[in-house]
């Protein structure tokens, strides 16, 4: 008995996802044990420093920091409606057909219903995780976003950055879900596509999420030097002020 080609859904798109899964723990591996190497590490590094920054900054840059965690928000809402409607397209396309346009001899490999259905499954099973993923993104950044805006407030800077890079993780988990998605989606052409998408998305992920820029050390500010500054700019102000009264009083 000669090698079928139903077999090679059998062979190739468990081969696809382990290489996706594999690389995908590789890289949880190095975030959590070497996040100078990766680009989510080398991005929460600054996140980080960005919120101790903003915390412990004039109020007058409390609508920067607003304006920046919303659009944020607004973005993981975006992904969260185009993730959730994909995924309602998927259902109403397998619930109104039971025929699939790609059960021809145009797909090389298995084109059997339940295999079919498999697919599909498959597939909004992860457009589910992308948008679960992106509601949880969004709401630590909304979470966020209410304990910056908090008045008179000595709310620990750790609260804040625990929120942001919580929102950031589960962004980056939502985009990863969307990753596996696209190769299951060229599944619905056949396991060669999906294989070939897997191998050649591995190998571009490898790429972008690697880093070779040292982490910046950000020093703290020395308070003294702020508020020197600050005296010198308001005492430049009162002499403006005086110069600009004394010039009216000379015309008149």
């Amino acid at each position: 008995m000669g090698f079928q080609k139903e077999n090679l859904d059998v062979i190739l798109v468990p081969s696809g996802l382990l290489i996706m899964l594999a690389y995908h723990l590789y890289l949880l591996y190095r975030v959590i044990k070497q996040p100078e190497t990766t680009v989510i590490g080398y991005e929460n590094h600054n996140r980080m420093a960005w919120v101790e920054r903003m915390m412990q900054s004039e109020s007058s840059n409390l609508g920067l920091a607003l304006a920046v965690i919303s659009s944020n928000t607004t973005a993981a809402t975006f992904l969260c409606s185009m993730s959730i409607t994909l995924s309602s397209l998927i259902g109403a396309w397998v619930a109104s057909s039971s025929q699939s346009i790609f059960m021809n001899d145009l797909v090389y490999g298995d084109t059997r219903q339940s295999t079919i259905s498999i697919k599909y499954i498959s597939l909004l099973s992860f457009f589910l995780i992308a948008f679960a993923a992106f509601v949880q993104s969004a709401r630590y950044f909304v979470h966020a976003n209410f304990l910056i805006s908090t008045p008179y407030t000595d709310m620990p800077i750790k609260y804040v950055q625990m929120a942001v890079i919580r929102g950031s993780n589960y962004w980056a988990l939502g985009l990863r879900a969307l990753y596996f998605a696209i190769s299951l989606l060229l599944w619905v052409f056949g396991p060669i596509p999906m294989f070939a998408s897997s191998v050649i998305m591995v190998v571009l992920l490898h790429i972008v999420d690697s880093n070779s820029i040292p982490l910046h050390q950000y020093k703290k500010p020395h308070l003294g030097n702020r508020l020197l500054h600050k005296v010198g700019e308001e005492v430049t102000a009162v002499i403006r002020t005086v110069e600009h009264l004394g010039e009216q009083d000379g015309r008149r």
